[in-house]
């Protein structure tokens, strides 16, 4: 029933909840859930910031109360509970939430383990000295001013922030049929980004992916994979995949994962705690103990393993159940000009800098606003102290008026002033009217009219408008900019990453132990034969290197067992390490078993090109004799776990692997000095489950040391060295072509004085010889010094070897054509741009240990040792020479 003057007015439901919950879902967009894209905060971290402003908290100032801060934020512009301004403003003080945090918090912030902050009358805070570059320019009408919540006051609408915070720090809330998620990003890399969009208004989003690389998570980690990057760079939305960064040690007797780095927003405690569950539920085995051995030095998470755990397989296992491995699903949505849009890495940039030329322009006009009206005042100085006569009729007319509104009317009238520079007057001490500080008020007006027409100049040229935004950028990249934390596993995704890798050469060097690295092949000096060489690496007690390739970063390298498997990385997959370096070890790379070792590797191109991978062939001997010859397309879809490559029988083992065309010819050589030759078409392509076909056939303790390929028989020679320093070039025409299996014929006159065989190389004039030992002296020489002579000669000194050492293996390079002769100098600098690694073929060579030290003799020590050397060669070949042809005949 109704009451006298009221009307009831009928509603339909639907149209009013309709009506009411688009106004609450706008309210929560515009002024809770979502950033704004000129400065990247929502109201509440805007408040913030504003009300620390007020209370001049600055980074120069002592800290504040908490309380203090949240009491005055709440009271002037935020009418919400205070935990809401509290934990917002703790987040904004918490290096691992803020890529680069805004307040300097003061007392107990919470934690990396999700334990909350102290309660607000604990804590004190102040603002952060990159805050200072968000509110600068503030005080000079640069933003828009609103009423606040009850217009007693007003608050800014927007900060004329020189920080991209959207970019930098990023966003993440939760509106209503909407969320934002967007990714921190590096400061440097994000002001790279921005002043080339300035260079070029038409860049690409690709384009600026050169600069801005990734997101950069405050808590480093690694972002495995490149795809979801891409996307959301592209379109505003992705999946980013994030693991921590682990290494590995050995604890005692026991190998152990270490994680140093988490990825970005894992709480570590509960991380621990649910691995914990998982060992006792047995889902994750292989772990004995978890630690938190973190400290304020850093973090630090121990897996200790069992002894019979393989880490890579363990990590993997750590990857796929716990949060080693999270995800990070990009969204960015905006508020741009109140409503929210969906942004990719372009049109963030694009608002921020339209934002920052609003500011650049308002900011100018305030300052010329400001010089005019300061040269207006000065002009009025000017008229009435400018002479004696003037200023004594000004005095005059002050002195001989009743009150200051007639004193300044006489002024006015007198003088020609207007109201403002007649008060100005009135308010000048008397220090200002002697001669010196007239001189001083010309040498100001002169500046500010200069002030003025450089304010105005601003104003009428865009250019340089856009110049004054790309300085203040550039002084903020100085000031405030930072390495990257979080670095980018580009193998984790699909994408070619050709354009983000440089196409670096690279030695990949292998010790007896399995530790692999990669190095610039210009790390390593040139020396003449005779040499001592330079110190190559650091390994542990009684390793040596075993292999040495060189390669590309964008090549695949296939690396085969002695129990004939078959796995794969990309160069630039390989971890990088100094020449002294002393490298991973393989097995942490791929997942190799705990009792098999890498014994021969392959360097491909790309193993996606279908006419490459069905045109070439591997070819793989083992120990005892055993050739086998498979398409390289059976090899060209990588398995984490491998594949099998060839059959080994008992006593037998994989021993080196090769790329052929299929117009080869395969050269086989032998501990004991033989070496057969015979051409690639005897041995028939089989599959990759076959055992092979024989090679040679070895006499008693003779064992297979080596195979080459050669395509090149006129050019190409036979390079090989033997184990106590002895080496030979021979035509490869004196080895005659005869059919796989025989027996071989001599290739070097093993004595000994030379020791057993220990590799063989084809090599052309201008190729580079590395040769490194047991002991870790590393020597680099030219095959020219070695000159071609017969097969069955002991060959001549290549290094000279002290305390019983011997060579570990050698490797061919290309030299340039400006060789260095560093024979009388004993270093370990490196020689840059020495060798160009392009179309390089690899055979066995070391990693290193002590440096040894032997003599080098001169030029006329070299002659001697060579002469001497020649004189007993020549010796040998006449004996031997009737019982060679006896054996070539027997062989054939």
């Amino acid at each position: 029933m109704n009451t006298e003057g009221e009307k009831l007015i009928p509603i339909n439901i639907v149209d009013e909840m309709k009506s009411s919950y688009i106004d609450y879902s706008m309210s929560v967009i515009v002024s809770r859930a979502l950033p704004d894209v000129r400065d990247g905060l929502k109201p509440v971290h805007r408040r913030v910031l504003y009300g620390m402003y007020g209370l001049n908290v600055f980074s120069n100032r002592k800290h504040l109360k908490s309380a203090r801060i949240v009491g005055d934020v709440l009271g002037k512009y935020h009418p919400h509970g205070d935990s809401s301004v509290y934990d917002a403003m703790v987040r904004m003080a918490q290096p691992w939430s803020l890529r680069y945090p805004q307040v300097d918090g003061q007392g107990n912030f919470g934690s990396m383990d999700g334990d909350p902050p102290a309660a607000m009358r604990y804590t004190e805070a102040r603002l952060k000295k990159i805050s200072d570059e968000i509110l600068a320019d503030l005080d000079k009408e640069t933003v828009d001013f609103q009423n606040n919540f009850d217009d007693s006051l007003t608050e800014p609408s927007i900060l004329p922030t020189k920080i991209p915070n959207l970019l930098v720090n990023g966003a993440s809330g939760i509106a209503v049929g909407m969320a934002t998620n967007m990714a921190p990003h590096n400061l440097s890399e994000a002001v790279d980004g921005i002043c080339a969009y300035i260079d070029n208004r038409e860049i690409t989003v690709d384009e600026l992916m050169k600069h801005i690389i990734a997101p950069d998570f405050p808590t480093g980690g690694i972002i495995y994979g490149y795809e979801g990057v891409r996307d959301a760079f592209h379109t505003g939305r992705g999946r980013i995949i994030l693991r921590a960064k682990v290494n590995f040690e050995e604890i005692g007797n026991r190998n152990a994962i270490i994680v140093t780095e988490v990825p970005y927003q894992v709480n570590k405690a509960e991380m621990i705690a649910r691995t914990a569950e998982l060992v006792k539920e047995e889902k994750l085995t292989g772990i004995h103990e978890i630690r938190d051995e973190s400290d304020r030095r850093g973090m630090r998470i121990v897996y200790e393993l069992k002894n019979d755990a393989i880490p890579n397989v363990v990590l993997n296992l750590l990857y796929k159940y716990t949060s080693l491995q999270t995800s990070f699903s990009v969204n960015n949505i905006a508020l741009v000009h109140g409503r929210p849009e969906q942004l990719n890495l372009k049109d963030i940039i694009v608002h921020f800098v339209d934002h920052r030329h609003e500011v650049v322009v308002r900011r100018t006009e305030f300052e010329l606003k400001k010089a005019k009206e300061r040269a207006h005042i000065l002009e009025g100085f000017m008229k009435v102290i400018g002479s004696q006569e003037s200023l004594d009729k000004a005095i005059a007319i002050i002195r001989h008026s009743a009150t200051p509104q007639e004193a300044k009317e006489g002024l006015m009238s007198e003088f020609e002033l207007s109201d403002i520079q007649a008060q100005a007057i009135l308010d000048l001490r008397l220090a200002r009217l002697t001669g010196m500080e007239l001189d001083k008020i010309r040498a100001e007006y002169e500046e500010i009219m200069a002030l003025i027409k450089d304010l105005e100049d601003i104003l009428a040229n865009e250019g340089r408008r856009f110049e004054i935004i790309k300085n203040e950028m550039l002084e903020i990249k100085e000031k405030y900019g930072d390495e990257r934390r979080t670095e980018i596993d580009y193998a984790g995704g699909d994408m070619s990453i050709e354009d983000f890798i440089p196409n670096e050469s690279v030695v990949v060097t292998i010790s007896h132990a399995g530790y692999i690295k990669r190095t610039s092949l210009s790390e390593y000096r040139i020396q003449s034969r005779g040499g001592v060489g330079n110190k190559a690496a650091t390994t542990r007690d009684e390793d040596f290197l075993e292999y040495i390739v060189n390669a590309t970063n964008h090549q695949y390298m296939l690396f085969f067992t002695e129990k004939g498997k078959c796995y794969w990385l990309r160069v630039f997959e390989i971890p990088e390490g100094s020449r002294t370096a002393k490298g991973r070890a393989i097995q942490n790379l791929i997942n190799i078993e705990a009792d098999d070792k890498v014994k021969a590797y392959i360097r491909t191109n790309d193993l996606k090109d279908s006419d490459y991978i069905n045109q070439m062939n591997v070819v793989m001997i083992t120990k005892n004799g055993t050739v086998k010859k498979t398409s390289l397309e059976a090899y060209s879809r990588p398995r984490t776990n491998g594949i099998n490559a060839i059959e080994i029988r008992d006593n037998d083992q994989l021993l080196g692997a090769r790329l052929t065309d299929g117009n080869s010819e395969i050269m086989i050589a032998t501990k004991n000095g033989k070496c057969i030759r015979f051409p690639e078409e005897k041995a028939r392509a089989v599959g990759r489950g076959s055992i092979g076909v024989r090679g040679i056939t070895l006499e008693d303790n003779d064992e297979v040391i080596g195979m080459i390929v050669v395509n090149d028989v006129a050019n190409e020679s036979v390079l090989v060295v033997s184990e106590k320093g002895y080496g030979k070039r021979s035509a490869v025409e004196d080895y005659r072509v005869t059919n796989r299996g025989g027996k071989g014929v001599i290739t070097l006159n093993v004595t000994e004085k030379t020791g057993n065989l220990i590799a063989i190389q084809n090599v052309v004039d201008g190729d580079g010889l590395m040769i490194i030992n047991k002991s870790g002296v590393a020597i680099r020489m030219s095959v020219d010094e070695l000159r071609v002579m017969g097969r069955n000669t002991q060959g001549v000194k290549v290094i000279n070897l002290k305390n019983n050492d011997e060579i570990a293996a050698i490797a061919k390079v290309e030299m340039d054509s400006d060789v260095e002769d560093d024979a009388d100098e004993v270093s370990t600098e490196a020689l840059p741009g020495a060798v160009n690694s392009d179309n390089i073929e690899f055979s066995e060579a070391p990693q290193t240990g002590d440096n040894a030290i032997s003599n080098m003799g001169d030029e006329s020590y070299l002659k001697k040792i060579e002469k001497e050397e020649e004189k007993e060669n020549r010796k040998i070949e006449k004996e031997k020479n009737q019982s060679d042809e006896d054996q070539d005949d027997h062989d054939s």
